[in-house]
């Protein structure tokens, strides 16, 4: 799987899908102090009408404490539908280290910088 770097930011686009089937497609910000699976933004978790697991709290980088509620997806990931956890943030979609573990990553660290993560 490939992106690219735009903006000093690591993008890659993935496949998430509901437990019935109904999928799309998600531009996402690789963000390796994210400890989390994934994050989707309200609106995107209505339309694939995930259903809600629980509420977990977070440390975010400034320090703060935030609550979020957290859903069930699929994502597409290594030739395969993964189950997921996915938080709710009113912000861009973010992949964090959850669904990188065991993957290798790797960023061309310049714009337009090519990005590839495939399996350890």
């Amino acid at each position: 799987m490939t992106g690219m770097v735009r903006a000093r930011e690591a993008h890659i686009r993935i496949s998430v899908r509901n437990p019935s089937g109904q999928r799309t497609s998600v531009q996402a910000v690789i963000d390796t102090g994210f400890t989390g699976w994934l994050s989707l933004p309200p609106s995107l978790i209505t339309t694939l009408g995930l259903p809600w697991m629980n509420r977990v709290r977070g440390l975010l980088a400034d320090g703060s404490e935030s609550f979020f509620d957290v859903y069930e997806a699929q994502v597409y990931w290594h030739r395969r539908w993964r189950v997921v956890r996915v938080a709710e943030a009113d912000t861009t979609p973010f992949m964090g280290m959850a669904l990188l573990d065991g993957s290798e990553l790797r960023i061309e660290a310049r714009d337009h910088g090519k990005v590839s993560i495939k399996p350890l």
